[in-house]
C-alpha cells in the first residue's frame, strides 16, 4: 500500500470517526472537541504545508519514461531528463528521445549545468 493510500484511509477513519462522535455527544462536548481538533488540524495543515515544500527548494530532480524532446535551431534546447543545476544528485532512468536539429542542444539524462 502506497504512502499516499494510507494517509487517505487514516483519514477517512478520523473523519468517520469524529463525525459519529458529533452526532452523538452532546452539543457543548462536541463543540469543545471541534474546536480543539479544528485548532490541530489547522497547525497541523501548515507544518505539512512548509514540509511539502521543502523539498523544491534543491532536492533532487527524478525522471522516468519521458517522452521525447527535439531542439530544432541554433539556441534551442530539448530535454528529456532532468536539468540539475547544483548537481543534487539527479536521476533519469528509461528517458525519452532528445534529438537536436540546426545547431540545437539535446540532452536525455542528467544534465548537469554549472
Amino acid at each position: 500500500m502506497t504512502a499516499k493510500r494510507i494517509v487517505l484511509l487514516v483519514t477517512s477513519l478520523v473523519v468517520a470517526a469524529l463525525g459519529t462522535f458529533f452526532a452523538l455527544a452532546r452539543w457543548d462536548t462536541a463543540s469543545r472537541v471541534a474546536s480543539v481538533a479544528s485548532a490541530l488540524a489547522g497547525v497541523a495543515a501548515v507544518g505539512v504545508a512548509v514540509w511539502a515544500a521543502l523539498p523544491a527548494v534543491g532536492g533532487r530532480g527524478h525522471a522516468v519514461r519521458t517522452g521525447s524532446a527535439t531542439a530544432v535551431g541554433r539556441d534551442s534546447h530539448a530535454n528529456s531528463g532532468v536539468i540539475d543545476a547544483g548537481n543534487s544528485g539527479s536521476v533519469a532512468n528509461r528517458t525519452g528521445n532528445a534529438q537536436a536539429e540546426n545547431g540545437g542542444q539535446a540532452n536525455t539524462g542528467v544534465d548537469r549545468r554549472p
